[in-house]
């Protein structure tokens, strides 16, 4: 298991102070010198790097910054402790469980796969402690399966497929494809596809699904699936290794020609970066073109993330930071560790972040932090997304009648 602490005592690298004015609530001045306050994050760091890896130097930049500006709640500093949750919802109770006892942290933060982050949220449920979901996207995990100590900081399935979805309206593609990840967050998104698609484009058809195992997709056999369906247009979820060889195979053999493709997660530089020359053009994706927010407060994160990593920001390094500028100012709001304190200051909470406002909705615990949507496109050797804009989560989130029902049958 990965156990990596940040403290206080971390040396915040040559630009990293460039941040400090886009972190909220600072109060006191000064190196923090306080009895650290000690949070549990867990994730797939070995399963998942591309994206954890970048979230977790994001939150340390971050966690560095507050704490050299002050800490929180009067001059105490911020104190991550890292570990591994094993990409399985069984070893992630585990270290979660490890995480609140021989660790003493006061809370959880974390995981990424979604089967993971609702087996999480349900021991802080019984454990009546605080977990500030990020990264899992899952529905179920602020609707059906919600709870009072479960707070998420990214957008959901449902959200950003609504993105993709207003962004097909006037097309004229009648016959649909889907292909996703065969767990909870590619049968979450594939759900979501088939219930908003007719909003956009009246006389929606699916003609094939595939649905190939997390991290085993037979391409080869997936594309083949999909060229004999014969679709006028492609709804895609699958990430990571999947994607590359879904796109290596499709270009091959020509899937992608003359067919209309929305992508999940494809603008995301953890994903775009490993597809090289051989991104498509032209897709609809949800992503994140870092080099072209323009924001004041997001271009000095940036420059001192690059600056102390060497490297330039992932979608996973802008999910840590705003992660960490959220918890500081949920922490000096509630001005206390205490976890029924933590869960009725988090509720409607506004939080400015490098994305700018960020309001974490108090009806589901969902906050309003949205992404980037735009075509993909090749410049050089390299994909990334044009015509790109960035969507308000407040905008695409359930409505409230529906949310109303889903946690009252809970």
């Amino acid at each position: 298991m990965t156990d990596l602490t940040i403290t206080r005592r971390a040396a915040l690298a040559a630009g990293g102070g460039l941040a400090a004015a886009s972190l909220v609530g600072l109060r006191a001045q000064g190196q923090a010198t306080g009895a650290p306050i000690r949070i549990g994050e867990l994730n797939s760091y070995s399963r998942m790097a591309a994206f954890s890896v970048p979230y977790r130097n994001a939150m340390q930049l971050a966690a560095d910054t507050i704490n050299r500006a002050g800490g929180v709640m009067g001059g105490r500093p911020l104190e991550f402790v890292f570990r591994d949750d094993g990409s399985a919802p069984g070893d992630a109770a585990r270290v979660a469980e490890d995480l609140l006892t021989r660790e003493n942290c006061a809370f959880l933060a974390g995981t990424f796969l979604s089967n993971v982050g609702l087996a999480v949220a349900d021991l802080a449920n019984q454990r009546r402690k605080l977990f500030v979901a990020t990264e899992p996207l899952t529905d179920a995990i602020t609707m059906a399966q919600g709870n009072r100590y479960t707070f998420r900081i990214r957008p959901s399935t449902y959200m950003q497929t609504r993105m993709l979805v207003e962004a097909a309206r006037g097309k004229t593609q009648k016959r649909w494809a889907i292909v996703a990840p065969n767990y909870e967050y590619g049968q979450s998104a594939a759900a979501n596809f088939k219930r908003l698609i007719g909003n956009s484009i009246p006389g929606v058809e699916i003609v094939a699904e595939q649905y190939p195992a997390l991290g085993r997709v037979d391409a080869g056999a997936t594309v083949g699936a999909l060229l004999q369906a014969r679709p006028d247009a492609i709804f895609n979820v699958l990430f990571g290794p999947d994607l590359t060889a879904f796109v290596r195979e499709g270009n091959t053999r020509g899937l992608f020609e003359r067919r209309f493709v929305l992508s999940l997660l494809t603008g995301e530089p953890e994903y775009m970066l490993p597809l090289g020359d051989e991104c498509p053009e032209g897709w609809i994706v949800t992503g994140y073109p870092w080099e072209q927010v323009e924001n004041a407060q997001h271009k000095a994160y940036v420059d001192a993330y690059r600056a102390r990593f060497n490297d330039t920001p992932r979608k996973g390094s802008l999910l840590g930071y705003v992660t960490v500028q959220v918890i500081a100012n949920l922490l000096n709001k509630a001005n206390s560790t205490d976890s029924e304190a933590l869960v009725e200051a988090f509720k409607d909470l506004r939080s400015d972040t490098v994305v700018g406002p960020v309001t974490m909705r108090g009806l589901d615990q969902q906050s309003t932090m949205g992404t980037w949507v735009g075509e993909t496109v090749l410049r050089g050797r390299a994909g990334t997304m044009r015509n790109s804009r960035y969507v308000d989560g407040a905008e695409v989130m359930f409505p409230e009648e529906e949310v109303r029902a889903a946690r009252r049958s809970a």
